[in-house]
C-alpha cells in the first residue's frame, strides 16, 4: 500500500517517541515510513476496518503487531514488574508530555539502575479518529496538521502481551480533564480505574 493510501498514519504527537528522552516506549532507531507501513500492513490482515479492536473511547483503536524475528529489535518492553529486590530505584518527578499540558506526578525506574529490558513481542499501536485528532489538535492550540487518513498513530507501545494493558491511572485522570488541559475529554470511568491501580500497584516504566 503506498503511503498516500494508508489508513493509518503517523501522528504528531507519537512523534515524541523518537525523542531520546521520552518517557515509555522508545523507537528510536525505528525507521518510521517502516513502522507506518507495517502497522497498515498488519491492519489489511486483520480485515481492516472491522479488526480494529476497540479502546477506552469509540474514537480509539488499536492495532497489535507482531514483532515477528524481532523486525523492529530497538523496540523494548518499558514496564518492570515491582519486587523487593527494585523497590528501592523507584524514582518520582512531576512532568508534563507537552509544553501545552499541566505537569502531573509519574513514577518510574531509571534504566541504569535496572537489568536491559527484552525486545518487545508486540506493538500495542493505538490509534485515535481524525476527527479527535483535529479536536484536540484546536483545543491545545497545537499546530494544524495536513493528513487527511481517517486514523492517526499517537501511540506506539512495546509490551509481550497481543492484548491491550491498562492506561496509568494518572493518564486516566488527565484524559478526564479535557482537550484544553491535553486530555480527551472521557470521563473517569470507576471500575476501569480501579483495574489501572491494581495492575500498576506492581508495575513501572523503565525511562
Amino acid at each position: 500500500m503506498s503511503a498516500t493510501r494508508r489508513k493509518l498514519v503517523l501522528d504528531a504527537f507519537c512523534r515524541r517517541q523518537w525523542d531520546a528522552s521520552y518517557v515509555g516506549t522508545s523507537l528510536v532507531g525505528v525507521d518510521p515510513e517502516r513502522l507506518e507501513a507495517a502497522v497498515n500492513a498488519a491492519y489489511e490482515r486483520a480485515g481492516g476496518e472491522a479488526g480494529l479492536v476497540p479502546g477506552y473511547a469509540p474514537f480509539c483503536k488499536h492495532v497489535f503487531v507482531e514483532n515477528e524475528s524481532r523486525a523492529f529489535p530497538t523496540v523494548k518492553t518499558s514496564v518492570l514488574a515491582v519486587d523487593e529486590s527494585n523497590a528501592g530505584e523507584l524514582r518520582t518527578a512531576y512532568e508534563a508530555r507537552t509544553e501545552r499540558e499541566l505537569a502531573v506526578l509519574v513514577r518510574y525506574f531509571p534504566k541504569e539502575r535496572v537489568p536491559p529490558l527484552p525486545t518487545a513481542r508486540y506493538l500495542d499501536v493505538i490509534l485515535y479518529s481524525r476527527e479527535q485528532i483535529e479536536q484536540e489538535t484546536a483545543a491545545t492550540g497545537a499546530p494544524k496538521q495536513d493528513a487527511r487518513a481517517p486514523w492517526g498513530i499517537i501511540s506506539v507501545k512495546g509490551q509481550d502481551e497481543p492484548h491491550e494493558t491498562p492506561m496509568t491511572p494518572i493518564t486516566m485522570m488527565r484524559n478526564a480533564l479535557g482537550k484544553e488541559e491535553g486530555g480527551s475529554g472521557v470521563p473517569l470511568d470507576r471500575d476501569a480505574y480501579r483495574k489501572a491501580v491494581e495492575y500498576w500497584s506492581t508495575r513501572a516504566v523503565v525511562r
